[in-house]
C-alpha cells in the first residue's frame, strides 16, 4: 500500500511527476507542484485524453481561447485530447497534489 500524499521530498525544483499505474491505454500519475507552472509560452497539446483531480491545494488551468479554470481541493476536470491548456499558477502557500489520469 502507498499513500498520495507522502514521500515528497522538502526540496522539489521542478514538478514532482510519479507515474503509479500504466499500460498501453492508460497512465495514472501523481504529480506535486509547489508554486509551479507552465513556462508563459508553452502549451499542453496531448494525444490522450487527461482526467485530473486535485487532491490538495490549488490551481488554475488556462486556455488559448477561453476563460481559465481554478480547481481546489476535490475539484476535477477533463481535458480532452489535443484541447490545448496550461497550468497558469499553483499554490505557493501549500503542494498541490494532483491524480491525473491519461487515456485514450
Amino acid at each position: 500500500m502507498q499513500n498520495l500524499l507522502t514521500n515528497i521530498p522538502t526540496q522539489l525544483p521542478g514538478e514532482l511527476f510519479t507515474t503509479l499505474l500504466e499500460n498501453n491505454h492508460l497512465k495514472i500519475e501523481r504529480i506535486v507542484s509547489r508554486g509551479h507552472h507552465s513556462p508563459e509560452s508553452y502549451w499542453y497539446d496531448q494525444d490522450q485524453h487527461e482526467w485530473i483531480l486535485v487532491i490538495q491545494g490549488a490551481a488554475r488551468i488556462g486556455y488559448p481561447d477561453s476563460p481559465p479554470t481554478e480547481l481546489n481541493t476535490g475539484d476535477y476536470l477533463h481535458i480532452p485530447a489535443h484541447r490545448r491548456h496550461r497550468v497558469e499558477w499553483t499554490s505557493q502557500n501549500q503542494d498541490t497534489i494532483w491524480l491525473a489520469i491519461h487515456y485514450s
